[in-house]
């Protein structure tokens, strides 16, 4: 079979949920991959930074493999040798008391939401049912019901309504806004990504995430954080938080939790807030599986082992410098933090973003454009410097074919 056989067979069984780049890959190792025709193609999406730790990690593997063939799942009917282990490793990475184990970045966005609720309830004093939820416009925290009610981009909310009620929409980056929002004495909660990934890595000003936490404090409302993207090192820090030492009272993680191994996310709080969820009103299956336990100590320890948030703060300088020096019409902006970057697209000649990831993956890189205007650039945080210098070379080339 060769490209276009996988991919017709791929439309032909499969939803149509997503507009792949035409390349279908087969292999991969450190910051690249393979297509099934063998050729070698730096990868600058890493699975929406689930790759961090770059392709499977021979440490995250080894963790794999090793528990695969002891035990799986238990379900949390019982307990697991694996998930103490766990649960003490990571809240003592993160600095937390306690965490709540899940498997996708929604479904990690879906428990905040209702820790958050259930905490507004038995500890602020709101009535029933009356709880609200501060969230952002451009957002994006996932594809459930309930979380595309907190969207503004009309792709995740036409014709999938009726939505869930609760939540109060106000514009990111914009301060006055949250002021304003957070008189309503019924406002339990402020869920914000510190840096909007899937927007077209939109970084707020500097100073807008500590002021935002301090003001959720002074009103008793409870600053969440979905770094589900821009955790785990991607944008020169821990998280993207710490840049400016904002501790969220609820911390979502996901992606590359797992180095792109598994599906594993969670949820970290301390004792005052995670422990007003009881036994039975709260779980998942897999949530917490042995098999997800050891993946995330080994994903974590790569991180720490390997500094790769101090490769990604080197990297994204030179990255953004090297790309910000191309002379093109079609760059209008480059933006981002550590290896969390993104060019702003300016059609030229009837071309498109998608024309220019056309182009560079036709000499050797892939990338993918998000609101159609704007390429995001997140290779693995192992990248050496003269793998990303060559890769830059490669994104200069493909500018150049539309000069």
């Amino acid at each position: 079979m060769n490209t276009q056989d996988y991919i017709k067979r791929e439309d032909k069984y499969g939803a149509h949920n997503y507009h792949p780049l035409p390349v279908v890959l087969e292999r991969g190792e450190g910051p690249f991959v393979w297509d099934v025709e063998g050729k070698r193609y730096f990868d600058f999406l890493s699975a929406y930074s689930a790759v961090n730790q770059g392709h499977c990690h021979p440490k995250i593997i080894e963790a794999l493999t090793s528990q695969a063939k002891i035990l799986t799942l238990t379900s949390r009917a019982f307990y697991s040798a694996a998930l103490g282990e766990y649960e003490e490793y990571i809240t003592k990475y993160f600095g937390y008391d306690k965490i709540l184990p899940m498997n996708s970045g929604a479904e990690g966005d879906e428990t905040a939401l209702k820790l958050c609720r259930k905490w507004a309830y038995k500890k602020k004093g709101i009535k029933e049912n009356q709880a609200k939820i501060i969230c952002c416009e451009g957002n994006f925290h996932g594809r459930t019901i309930t979380v595309i009610t907190m969207s503004t981009d009309p792709d995740s909310t036409n014709d999938f309504g009726p939505f869930t009620p609760g939540f109060v929409k106000i514009p990111y980056n914009d301060l006055k806004a949250l002021e304003n929002a957070l008189k309503d004495p019924d406002v339990a909660g402020f869920l914000v990504e510190p840096i909007q990934g899937e927007a077209g890595v939109f970084v707020p000003d500097e100073g807008y995430l500590k002021k935002a936490y301090e003001m959720c404090k002074a009103k008793n409302v409870l600053f969440i954080a979905d770094e589900v993207q821009t955790g785990i090192a991607r944008t020169g820090k821990l998280l993207a938080c710490d840049h400016e030492g904002v501790r969220p009272d609820i911390l979502i993680l996901g992606k590359a939790l797992s180095g792109g191994v598994l599906p594993i996310s969670c949820v970290l709080a301390d004792d005052d807030i995670m422990l007003t969820i009881k036994p039975g009103e709260h779980g998942s299956t897999f949530g917490g599986n042995p098999l997800a336990c050891k993946v995330g100590i080994a994903a974590l320890e790569v991180v720490k082992n390997e500094k790769l948030a101090e490769n990604a703060e080197r990297l994204g300088n030179i990255f953004r410098e090297e790309i910000s020096a191309i002379k093109s019409d079609m760059i209008s902006l480059v933006r981002g933090k550590g290896l969390l970057n993104a060019v702003v697209i300016k059609p030229k000649g009837g071309k498109t973003a998608w024309d220019v990831c056309l182009a560079m993956k036709d000499k050797g890189l892939i990338a993918k454009p998000t609101h159609e205007h704007i390429i995001r650039f997140a290779p693995p945080l192992v990248i050496t410097e003269p793998q990303i210098r060559e890769a830059i070379g490669i994104i200069k080339e493909a500018f150049k074919l539309f000069e």
